[in-house]
């Protein structure tokens, strides 16, 4: 008789439990445990690759599309850091042209060009390096297609950034009449993080921490853009 009892009364608690549960289910509904959808998507680009190199550090020896790569994948850890969902042209030393294309400069950037028209982003950075036969040319600065009102935007934002964080850096962005620019629609920026045919800004170029203060700097500028 008391094991009945017992069992009765277990079972009414199991179902009051459940009545709380529904009513609650009902009135505050839990919010899905699965990761938010990221409210930006932006296309990385790291220059060069494969047999293309890019310039060459004068000091140091290293090779554009190593350091490129480098600095692309700072900006994509930071960028997740903040919900914003990257998608990189390369993610490696490779590049992205046909093995068996005549002209395989061409047939790297036509990839990058698809990679982005079919990603959706709402921005594009391309990574780059720079090189000059004078050595005392020095300073990062940003790039931006010429007409591009939302480019030039994005520029600006990034380049008043990295003044305030980067040794030696251009004052203002500029005009760029580079095919990763004019080869969508996207607002899109080329970094030319500095020079490394300029041995003490290349000396820095390879260091971690110049490397993540430019990359916050460039996140800084892309958090401005989308107003973050």
């Amino acid at each position: 008789m008391f094991l009945t009892i017992k069992k009765k009364s277990i079972i009414a608690f199991l179902l009051c439990i459940l009545a709380i549960g529904v009513f609650c289910g009902a009135y505050f509904p839990i919010k899905a445990s699965t990761t938010p959808k990221p409210l930006h998507t932006i296309v990385i680009d790291a220059g060069h690759g494969g047999a293309d190199g890019g310039a060459v550090g004068k000091v140091t020896g290293t090779e554009e599309s190593e350091i490129n790569l480098a600095y692309a994948k700072c900006l994509q850890e930071l960028c997740q850091n903040f919900g914003i969902k990257v998608i990189m042209t390369r993610s490696d030393m490779n590049g992205l042209y046909d093995i068996t294309a005549p002209n395989k400069k061409r047939s790297d950037m036509e990839k990058r060009r698809q990679i982005i028209e079919s990603s959706g982003a709402d921005l594009v950075v391309s990574i780059h390096m720079n090189s000059y036969p004078l050595p005392s040319a020095i300073g990062a600065q940003v790039f931006y297609a010429a007409g591009s009102e939302s480019g030039k935007t994005l520029a600006d934002l990034m380049q008043t950034e990295i003044v305030k964080s980067v040794p030696n850096a251009r004052k203002v962005s500029s005009v760029g009449d580079y095919y990763i620019l004019n080869c969508t629609d996207t607002p899109s920026v080329l970094v030319e993080c500095g020079f490394l045919s300029n041995p003490q800004e290349e000396a820095r170029l390879v260091t971690e921490e110049h490397r993540k203060k430019l990359c916050y700097s460039v996140l800084a500028g892309v958090l401005k853009f989308f107003d973050m």
